[in-house]
């Protein structure tokens, strides 16, 4: 019997082959092997399939294409479910690892924390039109705020898209596929809800960034925020309005959507319920000039104050 694959890198692909082609070339000199290739295609053409044909004898694949596009982040799933790996490591295909050894430092961090199941790494913004890069930590003061309470993600999320974690196998979690804009955040308060996070300030994997982007798709649409937020509320409970970092994000997302009352939001496409505690909130902002829910140090005071009295 063939002895188990510990790392599965799971790629959820869809027609960028030229983006594909550097991820597969960075994972191709990863000085860690014990992995396979899991890619999951969307594709309505072959250029996938032709390119990971090419790297048979590098690196081993395992291909699938979807008889019908599942979209983000069904995809995703779709490649976990293939995999075969104690270990999941989903890579977007325009993301790629920052360099050989970035395989390495993680299982080493997962054998020097044995009691951490999730391990996540700081991370390099590239811009794939300029090249422009932007290096992005994690704020230590967020990091113990996520640790003792992971529904703070819903306030900023400090861990960073998929790709720049690995995480034990959990098939009793996945990605859910009515949200698009939180998925992420949604994933990881659920894993990490009976797991424990570690993270290194090493920069192990770099992040494509461009504008066609389904988070840019997603920024200031309320008939996607909206929605999400108030799912991913009720799914982490209507308690965690009490979590004044929960608090500020809601406060936050109604100021900015200019949402003035209870009616904009079932507009916005949502009609589970709506908390008390964000209706007061609704009223408490309609009440404020404009002039002063802009100015960030005014408005973070009255959302303390707001959270005070609500």
């Amino acid at each position: 019997m063939a002895a188990p694959i510990f790392i599965s890198i799971c790629i959820p692909a869809y027609k960028r082959t030229d983006y594909l082609k550097r991820l597969l070339d960075s994972i191709a000199v990863q000085t860690f092997t014990d992995f396979e290739v899991i890619i999951s295609d969307d594709s309505p053409d072959d250029g996938v399939r032709i390119l990971s044909t090419q790297y048979q004898n590098k690196i081993f694949i395992d291909y699938y294409r979807n008889p019908s596009p599942l979209g983000t982040p069904e995809n995703w799933n779709q490649a976990i479910r293939k995999a075969n790996g104690e270990w999941i490591k989903l890579m977007h295909d325009d993301d790629w690892f920052a360099d050989q050894n970035s395989l390495k430092v993680f299982v080493d961090l997962l054998k020097t924390h044995p009691e951490s199941s999730f391990i996540f790494s700081a991370y390099e913004n590239v811009n794939l039109e300029s090249n422009k890069r932007e290096k992005v930590l994690a704020n230590s003061l967020r990091l113990k705020r996520l640790y003792k309470n992971p529904a703070t993600l819903f306030s900023k999320n400090i861990i960073g898209p998929p790709s720049v974690v690995l995480y034990k196998r959990n098939d009793q979690i996945g990605f859910d596929n009515q949200l698009k804009w939180l998925v992420d955040i949604d994933f990881y308060i659920r894993y990490l809800s009976s797991a424990k996070a570690f993270y290194t300030s090493q920069v192990l994997i770099n992040i494509g960034i461009s504008d066609i982007q389904v988070t840019k798709e997603s920024f200031r649409n309320r008939n996607i925020e909206i929605p999400e937020s108030l799912l991913l509320l009720r799914k982490t409970g209507f308690d965690s309005f009490r979590n004044i970092f929960v608090f500020d994000a809601l406060w936050r997302l109604m100021r900015n959507l200019e949402i003035k009352n209870e009616q904009e939001i079932r507009e916005s496409g949502y009609s589970g319920q709506i908390p008390s505690q964000l209706s007061a909130m609704i009223r408490f902002q309609k009440k404020i000039p404009g002039s002063f829910l802009k100015n960030g140090f005014i408005s973070k005071s009255l959302m303390v104050l707001c959270y005070l009295f609500t």
